[in-house]
C-alpha cells in the first residue's frame, strides 16, 4: 500500500519526537510492505523565522495533496514572553484547523499499571481507565469575534455554535460508542444552566441521541465533569463537548496516565483528511537534549495507522509502546534517574515493530544508546 504523508515537525521538540514516529511508520513499512511518502512542510515559529508566516501557503498544499498530516508540536518562548507580537505561531495551527476544516479533536485517555506509581491518583482509581475525549475544534469562543476597547479596558470573545458544527461531530462520537470495545455510553459536558450554546449543545444531541438507542446518553455540568476526572474517571467511556471546555478537560485528563508525554491524539476533518500530533506541547527547555518522551508521537502514529485503514499495523506499534513501558524502557520525564535517550526509545519500539526483539535486552548496549538484543 502506498500513502503520502505531510509531516510538520513544528517547534521546540516537534522535530525530535516526529523524527522517531517517522522512523516508526518507516519500520512498519518495510515489516507489511507498504510504502510512505513524505512531504516535509513548516508552521509555527520555525514557518516565521524562514518566511514571516506562521502558515506558509505551500504548507496548506502539502496537507491537502497528502492522505494524512503527522505534526509535532509548537509554539516558542519568544512569542509566548511577548504578549504584543502580531505573529505568532499558534495563528498557525488556528488557521490549519480552520483552512482544512479540522472539526474534531479525539484524544483517548487510558492508564499503564507499570506507570501507575506516577499518577496524582491512587491505584484504585485508574484500573480500567480507558475512555476518549471528542473536542469540537473549529467553533466555539476560540474563533468567535474578539473586540477590545480603545481605552484597553474591556474586552470581547464571543462564542457561537451552529447546529450543523454540532451536529457533525456529535454524530461521530454516537458512531464510536457503538464500536467494538466501547462501552455504548456517551458524556455530553456543557454549561447549559448558563450558557445559550451549552443549550443548544444538549438540544442537538438529546435530539439526535434518538437514532443512537444503544448509546447510553448523560450530561455533566462542565465544573462537575472537572471532578469526576479525578475522582472517579473510569466512568467515562466517550466524553462529547464544545472547544474550550474540551481543551482543558482533555488537558487535564492527560496527567491521568501519568505523563504528558504518552497521549496522542487525532483531528479529523469533513473532507477526510485527517492530523495526528501528542497532545504535549513544544517544550522548548528539552529541545535539542535528546529526553523528550517520543510515545505520544509514536501513538499517533498508531491513530494515523488506523486512519489508514491498518489495523493490524497500528496493533503492532501500540505492542511495542506497552513493552517499552513494561520493561522499564522509559524517557526522562517518566523516571529521572533511569531514564533513556528519545532516540533510545525509538530504536527499541523500531526493533519490536521489526521482530528483532525476541528475548531478554542487553541494558549496557542501551544506555550506550543501542538496541543490541541477546
Amino acid at each position: 500500500m502506498e500513502k503520502r504523508i505531510a509531516v510538520i515537525e513544528g517547534d521546540g521538540i516537534g522535530p525530535e519526537v516526529t523524527k522517531q514516529a517517522v522512523n516508526v511508520l518507516n519500520a512498519v513499512a518495510a515489516h507489511f510492505g507498504h510504502s510512505f511518502q513524505y512531504t516535509y512542510a513548516l508552521m509555527g515559529a520555525a514557518a516565521i523565522d524562514q518566511t514571516g508566516n506562521p502558515l506558509p501557503d505551500e504548507t496548506i498544499g502539502a496537507c491537502l495533496e497528502s492522505d494524512a498530516i503527522l505534526f509535532g508540536a509548537i509554539g516558542d518562548p519568544k512569542y509566548d514572553n511577548d504578549p504584543n507580537a502580531k505573529v505568532r505561531p499558534e495563528q498557525g495551527l488556528l488557521k490549519l484547523r480552520k483552512t482544512l476544516q479540522l472539526y474534531a479533536n479525539i484524544r483517548p485517555v487510558s492508564t499503564y499499571a507499570s506507570l501507575f506509581h506516577l499518577s496524582p491518583l491512587k491505584s484504585r482509581q485508574l484500573e480500567d481507565v480507558d475512555f476518549i475525549i471528542f473536542r469540537e475544534l473549529t467553533g466555539g469562543i476560540y474563533f468567535g469575534k474578539k473586540e477590545s476597547s480603545a481605552d484597553g479596558n474591556q474586552s470581547l470573545d464571543e462564542c457561537v455554535y451552529s447546529r450543523e458544527e454540532i451536529e457533525r461531530i456529535a454524530h461521530l462520537a454516537f458512531h464510536f460508542a457503538q464500536k467494538p470495545g466501547r462501552r455504548r455510553k456517551l458524556t455530553l459536558v456543557d454549561k447549559a444552566n448558563v450558557l445559550e450554546t451549552s443549550r443548544l449543545w444538549r438540544k442537538v444531541v438529546k435530539e439526535l441521541a434518538a437514532q443512537y438507542p444503544d448509546v447510553t446518553v448523560d450530561y455533566m455540568y462542565v465544573d462537575n465533569a472537572a471532578m469526576q476526572l479525578i475522582q472517579n474517571p473510569k466512568q467515562f467511556d466517550v466524553v462529547l463537548t464544545e472547544n474550550m471546555f474540551g481543551d482543558i478537560l482533555s488537558d487535564e485528563a492527560s496527567v491521568i496516565s501519568g505523563s504528558l508525554g504518552l497521549l496522542p491524539s487525532a483531528s479529523l476533518a469533513a473532507n477526510g483528511l485527517a492530523l495526528f500530533e501528542p497532545i504535549h506541547g513544544s517544550y522548548p527547555q528539552a529541545a535539542g537534549k535528546d529526553i523528550a518522551n517520543p510515545v505520544g508521537a509514536i501513538l499517533s502514529a498508531a491513530m494515523l495507522l488506523e486512519y489508514l485503514q491498518m489495523s493490524e499495523e497500528a496493533a503492532l506499534v501500540r505492542e511495542a509502546v506497552n513493552w517499552t513501558l513494561l520493561n522499564s524502557f522509559v524517557t526522562k520525564d517518566i523516571d529521572p534517574v533511569n531514564f533513556y535517550f528519545t532516540s533510545t526509545i525509538g530504536e527499541l519500539i523500531c526493533d519490536y515493530v521489526s521482530g528483532k526483539i525476541s528475548g531478554s535486552v542487553k541494558r549496557e548496549n542501551i544506555e550506550l544508546r543501542k538496541s543490541t538484543i541477546i
